[in-house]
Parts: structure tokens; sequence; C-alpha cells
């Protein structure tokens, strides 16, 4: 299962929140809807994962993780 736990550390590090990725990353803005995704470890496309890497500026490894089953 993918975990989106570490997105959640990497946010409260950097001092982001979901306002910060749904406005700040004009042209990588992510979508309410996407956020409820993440939430709820829902899948979300590689498109969106390095939208996010770019808006904190981050690599693939702090927003996801494989948990196993």
């Amino acid at each position: 299962m993918i975990s989106y736990e570490p997105l959640w550390a990497t946010m409260k590090r950097k001092n982001a929140t979901t306002y910060t990725l749904r406005n700040k990353g004009n042209p990588y803005n992510i979508s309410g809807s996407t956020i409820e995704q993440i939430k709820n470890n829902k899948p979300i496309s590689t498109t969106t994962i390095d939208g996010i890497c770019k808006i904190l500026d981050c690599s693939v490894a702090d927003i996801i993780e494989f948990v196993p089953d």
C-alpha cells in the first residue's frame, strides 16, 4: 500500500498547508479533490506527485512510501 504519511511530515517541516498545495504552486496547484484523495490514501497520478515535489521542493520519498500489507 502507498502511504502519504511522509507528505504530512514534509509539509509540517516546511511550514506548508493544504492551502499551499492548492494556491501557492502555480502552475502546479493541487485540486481540493486530489487533496481529499491523498487524505484517504487513494491513488494519485505521477503528474500530481511531480507537482507536489515542485511545490515543496522535495523528493518523491518525502511524499510517499510503500508499506507492505
